[in-house]
């Protein structure tokens, strides 16, 4: 997997094994200020074919000077361990907050994207001491407003068994499935794809055992109606939403923005850009973040709804 200049990876243990995160410890980072004495910053990636880690890698460096920064590869994903199980919601939910538990001493700003984000929703509702604040790309259960993703048409033929691996192995763990996936699906912009992010995707995608995860995510496994646990949360959220991302419009991130207003500080649609962009435009998602962090932090801070 690919690691920024001056990070090293770490890991600690979760109730599913072990979890690994990248975090900024030596040079050009390292300071005279220990990493217990800046705030935290937690970086979180989504669920697809071959994601770990590596979506934030190109925005979490431009926040070490400042703050300790922590990249975790989720179980079943990147250099984490991958156990052989049918994963589910309640695994993803337990383990980032145990993950949490176990790196952070104090509340900490959580920047998550799509069904993670949505995972990173719940977990906020259930432990809100965890949390300072939320910035959140594509945020979406997937099964929102009463859909249902397991009833569609790939869902099901992923579902047929032997058929799930092969179409995996075949299909998604390759270099041309992986770029035909970004092309297609994640990316507003074919142009935006460089090498590089194919062969990360890659790697991640061809560890052992890496399919039960993909899987179970394809399968919809992992899909829940986020609308129904929007109302319930109270920590300060800004959601940045890409117009072309093709698995949940902006149109859904509005309805949920005016669901909770007071958690729900800013929502920001972003033109022309897909499902990720922390990777199609990682320098505008970084000015993102940065002119988000006060305005969350802000007690009086009235929702933005910009178009």
């Amino acid at each position: 997997m690919f690691q920024p200049l001056g990070f090293e990876q770490q890991s600690v243990i979760t109730s599913l094994g072990r979890m690994v995160y990248y975090t900024a410890s030596n040079l050009p980072w390292r300071t005279d200020t220990t990493s217990t004495e800046r705030e935290t910053i937690v970086f979180l990636h989504g669920f697809g074919g071959g994601s770990s880690a590596y979506e934030w890698s190109k925005v979490y460096p431009a926040f070490a000077a400042e703050y300790r920064v922590i990249a975790p590869d989720l179980i079943g994903w990147g250099r984490s361990e991958h156990p052989v199980r049918n994963y589910t919601i309640d695994d993803y939910l337990t383990t980032i907050t145990e993950f949490l538990a176990k790196t952070c001493t104090s509340p900490v700003t959580v920047i998550a994207s799509s069904l993670t984000a949505a995972f990173v929703i719940r977990v906020a509702i259930a432990h809100p001491e965890l949390f300072k604040s939320l910035i959140l790309t594509t945020p979406a259960g997937l099964s929102d407003f009463g859909e249902n993703y397991s009833r569609s048409f790939f869902a099901q033929l992923v579902s047929t068994p032997i058929l799930d691996r092969l179409l995996y192995s075949t299909g998604v763990a390759t270099s041309n499935g992986i770029r035909t996936f970004l092309e297609q699906r994640q990316f507003a912009q074919a142009n935006r794809i460089y090498p590089e992010i194919v062969e990360a995707y890659q790697e991640s995608a061809q560890q052992p055992n890496a399919e039960y995860a993909a899987l179970a995510f394809v399968r919809g496994d992992l899909c829940f109606d986020l609308s129904l646990y929007i109302p319930q949360l109270t920590t300060p959220t800004a959601i940045i939403w890409g117009q072309k991302s093709q698995f949940t419009g902006p149109e859904i991130g509005r309805r949920f923005a005016a669901i909770n207003p007071q958690a729900i500080r800013v929502f920001q649609p972003l033109d022309d850009v897909g499902l990720t962009p922390q990777l199609e435009l990682p320098a505008v998602t970084i000015g993102l973040i940065r002119q988000f962090l006060p305005l969350l932090n802000q007690s009086t801070q009235q929702p933005e709804y910009r178009s």
